[in-house]
């Protein structure tokens, strides 16, 4: 990066990064666990889990928007000699750096089917799709006020890749054409009109 520009990605591509695969897993998770009898038995563990999955998708929707808020409240433009980070590098990245959680989560959903069945992949599919409902809603805020969000990458590695973090002291905005990620982190259609 030259003359002090740094790498940028996307806050909504790094909040929907993990959806895709809690939602498969969770999903997976609770399927497998459907055919565990259990200490419950299916019917309530079917119930609890949806009950969790609700719960849980809006708790992870909701948690933090204080500070997604302010932060893009305070968002300063991008330099032009900033780097944008593509979509498909951020959500590799983030992959790649929690891909053990990840796994560690569907092990753990797997075995809680022995005791509640489902209710497991249920709450790690609902944590995805709380994820996705975040990201909808910072997509919605961009398009509000007609810019994208991005924070600094150097910021984002140092807490584990949370946008969000304590690490993050404040986020960039380029204008609605920047990248190649559509408002709220999705790909950008080529025939799309922003």
């Amino acid at each position: 990066m030259a003359r002090g520009g740094q790498g940028l990605a996307r806050v909504a591509v790094v909040v929907r990064a993990g959806s895709a695969p809690m939602v498969w897993l969770g999903g997976c998770a609770a399927g497998i666990g459907v055919l565990v009898p259990g200490v419950t038995g299916r019917r309530i563990g079917v119930l609890a889990g949806a009950a969790l999955f609700l719960v849980t998708a809006a708790v992870v929707a909701y948690r933090k928007r204080g500070r997604y808020g302010a932060l893009l409240n305070g968002a300063a433009r991008a330099g032009k000699h900033d780097v944008l980070q593509d979509r498909a590098v951020t959500v590799r990245v983030w992959r790649r750096g929690h891909r053990w959680w990840l796994v560690l989560a569907f092990v753990g959903a797997l075995g809680s089917a022995f005791v509640v069945p489902a209710a497991g992949g249920l709450l790690l599919a609902g944590a995805g799709v709380g994820l996705w409902l975040k990201a909808a809603w910072i997509g919605r805020r961009e398009r509000a006020v007609d810019a994208l969000l991005w924070v600094r990458v150097d910021w984002l590695t140092a807490r584990g890749g949370r946008p969000a973090g304590k690490a993050v002291r404040a986020f960039r905005s380029t204008g609605l054409a920047a990248g190649d990620a559509a408002p709220g982190g999705a790909r950008r259609h080529a025939d799309a009109l922003v």
